[in-house]
């Protein structure tokens, strides 16, 4: 009994020590307020996420936070405070005092933005893992606090995130768009963000990457965020198949998972690991087959409560009709649903989607679906930043809570002003479609 103590205690130690540097190969993980200059509120709270990072992704003096992407801007000038002054959460916003979850990939800032779900975070806490500067576009996150009744609006609590698949690249398909990393199929669309590549036909194999993304069939992972790396520390999410409680493995895509050793983290109401739960795994190497967990953590989990107020993004499986599917592994009954971003019809397994509404009975009972991408048709890629201007070099040079900016193109509509109007200190709201090699391609620019 002694000896299984010490065993225990060691665990819980190393799952401690692997949340607070994010698993050995990306950045901090500790807990924090979020606020002051890291969102553009007057709070001073410290930054989450790496503490030792300078926050800001231009090398700028914000101090970071959650985001990288809502850090300050570091411009000269003292207009360019990030103050965001959108108001969200105030009265009259129609914002509840229930929390919702949500859980999606990163489409913008100003102070957060989720499914176009626009988050006020001057009062929240975070998590951020494998990301040394903080949030930035395409990352997976899950946010949690109250929202309003048409997933607009809401306010923050607690943001969560950390990368979903780490390691070297073993086959490439560009005529598909997808590649494999330890045995996972990962696919791409058009709101792919490619953080320091021209795209896919750029990496090679061999090649170590970094990536964010949604879960899709067992096996697959749609990704939302691609980074380059150094050879690093595996990590792998995916859907536990084929589990075997008493040899401690399952499989996720084409590995199998030893999680022996491993601590188990994350379980809501004490649900045990179980075939069909998504996870995110661990390990300090892999073998060929095979992958030696140290950390087990259920995958962003959804709350099963009945009333419980959820929106997520994901890809539709096990699709038996509108009324039947899932998304991200949970039950979705869409029957009733406003359905945008095309016709209803569209709707079936590995189409991109965005849903919300709420839990009954384990099933969400979806007020909105909206489609995001159709295999064989595409669909709307939409990131959209709002802050000041800074690192203003021109047009094509500039930042938004610290995201390069390229603005210089002809087709860039400018609203409420023109490209000379542009400089450190100005308010404005950029739209793009497409985050190329780090840099996002404005489609308008709207002047505050």
């Amino acid at each position: 009994m002694t000896r299984n103590l010490l065993r225990n205690v060691l665990l819980s130690l190393s799952a401690a020590l692997l949340l607070s540097c994010g698993g050995g190969g990306g950045g901090g993980g500790a807990f924090a307020p979020v606020g002051g200059s890291a969102f553009g509120s007057s709070g001073a709270a410290g930054p989450v996420g790496d503490t030792s990072a300078s926050g800001a992704s231009d090398g700028s003096s914000g101090s970071g936070g959650i985001g990288g992407i809502a850090a300050d801007d570091g411009s000269s000038t003292t207009a360019a405070s990030g103050d965001d002054g959108s108001g969200v959460g105030s009265g009259g916003t129609g914002v509840s005092t229930a929390d919702a979850t949500g859980v999606g990939a990163v489409d913008g800032a100003g102070s957060i933005i989720v499914n176009g779900l626009r988050y006020d975070t001057a009062t929240a806490v975070g998590n951020v893992q494998d990301a040394p500067t903080g949030l930035q576009l395409g990352m997976s996150v899950k946010v949690t606090g109250p929202v309003n009744a048409d997933f607009t609006s809401g306010i923050a609590r607690r943001v969560d995130s950390a990368a979903d698949l780490r390691g070297p690249v073993g086959s490439i398909d560009l005529s598909q768009g997808s590649f494999v990393i330890l045995g996972t199929t990962v696919t791409t669309d058009e709101a792919t963000v490619w953080a320091d590549a021209p795209g896919l036909a750029a990496i090679q194999p061999g090649r170590t990457l970094q990536v964010w993304g949604l879960p899709a069939a067992p096996g697959v992972l749609r990704a939302t965020r691609v980074e380059q790396r150094d050879v690093s520390t595996p990590i792998l999410t995916g859907t536990v198949q084929n589990l075997d409680v008493v040899a401690h493995t399952f499989t996720l895509g084409g590995l199998v998972v030893d999680y022996s050793a491993a601590v188990l983290s994350g379980s809501l109401d004490g649900r045990p690991l179980a075939n069909g739960t998504i996870v995110r795994v661990r390990a300090n190497a892999v073998s060929p087959g095979r992958l030696v967990a140290v950390l087990v953590e259920w995958w962003y989990p959804l709350p099963t409560a009945n009333g419980t107020t959820a929106q997520f993004a994901g890809i539709v499986t096990d699709f038996a009709g509108l009324g039947s599917l899932r998304v991200l592994g949970f039950a979705v009954d869409a029957s009733a649903a406003q359905i945008t971003g095309g016709p209803s019809r569209s709707v079936g397994n590995g189409v991109k989607v965005e849903v919300g509404g709420t839990v009954s009975g384990g099933v969400l009972k979806a007020t909105k679906l909206k489609i995001r991408h159709v295999p064989g048709t595409g669909g709307p890629a939409s990131f959209d930043l709002i802050g000041t201007v800074g690192a203003f070099r021109s047009a094509s040079d500039f930042r938004v809570k610290g995201q390069p900016i390229y603005a210089g193109g002809p087709g860039v509509v400018f609203t409420n002003g023109t490209a000379a109007r542009l400089g450190n200190g100005v308010r404005v709201h950029i739209h793009g479609t497409q985050v190329i090699n780090g840099v996002l391609t404005a489609q308008t620019v709207t002047f505050e």
